[in-house]
């Protein structure tokens, strides 16, 4: 592959002017800073009053804190049990079958424009293009942005020693900060050809008929369908327990929360990969915020901010799943920061939030958006009292737990984890994947990590918020995990095609 030349002064001048693209549309509106004016001094006040109440009346303010956050955990675990009912009594996800995707004359196909930012990725970029040529779309038609850090000297000698048939250009980013996904997602939007645009990370596998489907898609659906974020999977799911829990995650995180959202027309947090936008949408909420680690999480609830309607497609993407734990805590980090950064940034306007998404919808983000990190947390703080009180009956437990709130609490500790591992084993089991019901049933020790994720995310966000941890890609390599072709040898969860009037009805519905 060739390396586009692109002179320098425009390249940064490109660079600096996307840095504040997402301000000039939404003001107020990036994680550049992570709280304004307002929200530290609110904080601050909550905090010199927590510690005031503290010192004056140490168990009443103890047991006041603990009712809120039981209070939060069994509201937020409702709200899980809520979105999985709608998504297993009404799939809202958009299929198009493969002889409707195969039906539009390529003539009539628009450009489309595939950015697939990598960093750090020598030794997945060969099944990258690999996946990449298996796409069923006119060549003349696909305009593919490999981008890359200038200073990433083996991934880019890797691209250059690869030979292909499609029309890729690597594009070469300028050192700069924040050296984030996001900022090379609109370096390379720049310079895109098409009105319809994509985003591949470096390990993915994308159905071959994704773009098809997400055309016909599109002009089934209404104008104001901005959005269709493709289903994620991964390969060599089995490869460890790990592995196991972070597939069942993602098969209830995509089949049954996100199209519950849509069901509900609450804004979507997009997944890092498979969203298909029209270019105009992108361009009219500012594109990507290059200082928001989770930019995709962020661009979903933009969109429906501006009037942006987002689908969920029924084509997935396989992705490679974390076999390492610590290179999962790290990435889960990542994720976790970024949705409090999302989270806060709205926050700035709540006002705004409620004007634009309803008390439903803001409802939605902050149980979905703000409260996945805050759970993850209570989660592990709830094991830790309940175990210490059966092993030491220690009497500040008691304390802390008086009279009603006792039996509240403990309700929620019990109805909500055997609930969601119930609510797991129900995902598996509509999905076809009874290969993952043991691990189901180990969930508990998952949350551990989790919570790991989640304290370290809450201490990052104020000491290295737009710090973006590179996750490691291409691990399940050496243990000879399949790839590829492989990935495709199951058939897709739902078969049953679908009428186009049923396709209009499900994006009216999103």
């Amino acid at each position: 592959m060739k390396i586009r030349e692109i002179p320098e002064d425009l390249a940064e001048e490109v660079l600096a002017e996307s840095l504040g693209w997402v301000e000039a549309k939404n003001p107020g509106m990036t994680a550049a800073s992570q709280v304004n004016r307002g929200q530290k001094i609110g904080l601050i006040g909550m905090a010199v009053a927590v510690v005031l109440c503290l010192i004056l009346a140490p168990l009443g303010t103890l047991i006041v804190l603990t009712t809120a956050a039981t209070l939060v955990y069994l509201i937020t675990l409702c709200h899980r049990i809520y979105l999985v009912r709608i998504g297993l009594g009404d799939d809202s996800s958009i299929q198009v079958a493969d002889e409707d995707a195969r039906a539009v004359p390529d003539e009539e196909l628009p450009m489309y424009t595939l950015l697939v930012p990598a960093y750090g990725e020598p030794q997945v970029l060969p099944d990258l293009l690999a996946a990449l040529n298996r796409i069923e779309y006119p060549r003349d038609r696909i305009d593919v942005k490999l981008l890359l850090e200038v200073g990433d000297a083996e991934t880019i000698a890797a691209a250059r020693a690869i030979e292909t048939d499609l029309p890729v250009e690597v594009l070469l980013l300028p050192a700069g900060e924040p050296q984030t996904k996001p900022r090379a997602l609109n370096f390379g939007l720049y310079f895109a050809r098409g009105s319809l645009v994509t985003i591949y990370d470096a390990e993915d596998h994308p159905d071959p008929l994704q773009l098809r489907r997400a055309v016909v898609a599109f002009s089934r659906g209404a104008d104001d369908v901005g959005c269709l974020q493709g289903k994620l999977s991964f390969y060599g799911g089995t490869t460890n327990l790990l592995t196991r829990w972070f597939t069942a995650e993602y098969l209830t995180w995509f089949n049954l929360y996100l199209p519950g959202l849509a069901s509900t027309k609450s804004p979507i947090p997009l997944g890092g990969t498979s969203n298909h936008f029209r270019r105009e949408a992108l361009e009219e909420v500012g594109c990507w915020d290059a200082f928001n680690v989770t930019e995709d999480c962020d661009l979903g609830i933009r969109l429906q901010r501006k009037g942006w309607r987002v689908g969920v497609l029924d084509s997935s993407t396989m992705e490679e799943p974390n076999v390492d734990v610590v290179n999962w805590v790290k990435q889960r980090s990542r994720w976790y920061k970024g949705y409090l950064q999302t989270w806060l940034v709205g926050m700035r306007d709540p006002r705004g939030m409620v004007r634009d998404l309803g008390w439903a919808g803001f409802g939605h983000f902050c149980l979905f958006v703000g409260s996945t990190p805050v759970l993850a947390v209570l989660n592990l703080w709830f094991w830790a009292m309940t175990l210490l009180w059966f092993v030491t009956k220690a009497s500040f437990i008691q304390a802390l737990f008086p009279g009603a709130l006792y039996y509240l609490a403990i309700f929620s500790w019990f109805f909500g984890n055997v609930v969601i591992i119930y609510l797991s084993i129900l995902t598996l089991r509509a999905v076809r994947r009874p290969e993952l019901l043991v691990s189901a049933l180990l969930s508990p020790l998952y949350w551990v990590l989790m919570a790991v994720a989640a304290l370290r995310a809450m201490i990052q966000l104020f000491t290295d918020p737009s710090h973006w941890e590179k996750t490691q890609h291409g691990l399940t390599l050496d243990q000879g995990e399949g790839r590829g072709d492989a990935a495709w040898a199951k058939p897709p969860v739902h078969e049953a095609p679908a009428t186009p009037e049923a396709e209009e009805k499900s994006l009216n519905q999103s």
